[in-house]
């Protein structure tokens, strides 16, 4: 497997890089950076796990 892309929105947000049969993201961009270095199972579950920090701050933002 080779390093993939992630995009968020439209806009590449980090890679994810092969690491033990598990996926490491790599964040580009300050907004997803809380979820640097963690591993993950798929791309797919990458981008759920952005989706809900991007959801939670904006909810946060909110109230």
């Amino acid at each position: 497997m080779q390093k993939q892309v992630i995009e968020f929105a439209g806009e590449p947000v980090g890679i994810v890089i092969p690491d033990n049969d598990r996926l490491k993201f790599i964040a580009v961009k300050f907004h997803v950076h809380d979820l640097d270095e963690q591993k993950f199972d798929s791309a797919d579950d990458v981008r759920i796990a952005i989706r809900d920090l991007v959801r939670n701050r904006n909810l946060a933002a909110v109230a």
